[in-house]
């Protein structure tokens, strides 16, 4: 392998430390009604004298929990996404608050969480579910924010965009694979990289055939074995298509190429991800399954939080085990390189076809198959895609609101075939 001194700048680099602060840092949490958000919201607790919240944004289906947050953390701004749901986030914010005290600001709109993305803190942590995440993405990178990226849809869709703002060490990873490939290259030269090994745990239908998917239902499809997480990603999670994003993300969060990333199954989610070095070695980063420990990694660095998360006891024996993807019954990573290795809109036309496609299928409208049988033919449909630097926001959201169109209209079809 050759040097890669010349290479880029990676987008995540331990070595870079975007505007490091000391003290105590202000923080904004985007999605803080969600897994990402309420882990971040307990990690913060656990430290007041480390972070201190200013803002908070959410859907909007959970005011209730939203509005506690704000009185537990006593932040300026809380922000929602659904207009309607302010009367009902303006009661709860007066029952919780005590007579007299002042009631945070109150945005509202689709605009919302990227305002605060922009806001006056040192950190933004995005842990908002979905594309929507670009614009905040965008404005926190824009205003010069440190940005704790658990949205990895907002890279993959806007990568040319989200590389062209961020500055060198401006974004640090939130996924545990990507914090854990994050804290792996920490001890090693860029140069000497030979590959990324991102781990899976394979999910719930890991050592099945594709025949054997067939009748998967909803019900067996959000039972992951390790993770509990949303809907949406627990089925990403069983379709391997959350993996294949990851593979875009590490791709391009390090600037590594699609040939020199790999994924392995391991089933214990124990070892998160790894980065294997010229010499032959690899380093892995391993911890019990919990983001806490991803999340710290997010909101700290280059400090590291005191008991984040748990860590093994090494006084019980364990078993460690390491598979090869099964490709055939398992198709999304293979797609998902295919269209990161085309660029341009093709991501975004990718994981916007997946989540009306996944939505169809927890709706029962579509076999779980069926899932990555359309998305396969919504990015065929799409073509190749114009790439290089001329992208936008625009032609990112018409990509999108094509692919969801076609792919319900696929999913329509199907449905209709099926009970023809």
């Amino acid at each position: 392998m050759g040097s890669m001194s010349d290479s880029p700048a990676p987008l995540a680099d331990p070595h870079l430390v975007f505007d490091a602060a000391e003290g105590r840092r202000d923080l904004v949490i985007l999605g803080s009604t969600g897994s990402i958000g309420t882990q971040a919201i307990d990690l913060v607790l656990r430290n007041p004298g480390r972070f201190r919240v200013t803002a908070l944004s959410a859907a909007g289906g959970r005011v209730r929990l939203l509005a506690e947050q704000a009185r537990q953390l006593r932040v300026r701004t809380v922000a929602v996404a659904d207009e309607d749901k302010v009367p009902a986030l303006r009661e709860a914010l007066r029952e919780v608050h005590g007579q007299g005290e002042p009631l945070p600001e109150i945005l509202a709109g689709p605009d919302a969480a990227a305002e605060l993305a922009g806001s006056d803190c040192h950190t933004v942590l995005n842990g908002i579910t979905g594309s929507i995440g670009l614009a905040p993405t965008l404005a926190a990178l824009k205003a010069g924010r440190t940005l704790a990226l658990a949205n990895k849809e907002s890279l993959i869709v806007g990568g040319p965009l989200v590389k062209a703002l961020a500055a060198p060490g401006q974004i640090i990873p939130v996924d545990s694979e990507h914090a854990a490939l994050f804290q792996a290259l920490a001890a090693g030269k860029r140069a000497d990289v030979r590959k990324l090994v991102v781990t899976a745990s394979g999910g719930p239908f890991r050592g099945r055939t594709r025949s054997e998917l067939a009748d998967v239902t909803r019900e067996q499809a959000l039972a992951h074995p390790t993770w509990a997480m949303g809907p949406v990603i627990t089925v990403n999670s069983a379709t391997l298509v959350n993996k294949g994003l990851e593979v875009i993300e590490a791709h391009l969060l390090y600037d590594i190429p699609f040939d020199r990333i790999d994924v392995v199954v391991h089933p214990q989610s124990y070892v998160h991800s790894m980065v294997e070095f010229t010499d032959g070695s690899t380093l892995a980063q391993a911890t019990p399954p919990d983001m806490c420990g991803p999340i710290a990694i997010g909101l700290g660095w280059p400090e590291r939080v005191p008991d984040a998360a748990p860590a093994f006891d090494w006084t019980k024996a364990s078993s460690w085990e390491f598979f090869p993807l099964d490709t055939e019954a398992f198709p999304s990573v293979g797609l998902a390189r295919h269209v990161g290795t085309l660029g341009g809109t093709a991501p975004a036309v990718f994981n916007a076809a997946n989540e009306e496609c996944v939505d169809a299928f927890l709706a029962g409208r579509l076999p779980f198959n069926g899932i990555m049988d359309t998305v396969t033919s919504v990015v065929a449909e799409h073509g190749t895609p114009a790439t290089g630097t001329s992208l936008t926001v625009a032609d990112v959201l018409e990509a999108e609101t094509w692919a969801r169109s076609r792919a319900r209209e696929l999913s329509a079809a199907a449905t209709a075939e099926a009970h023809a």
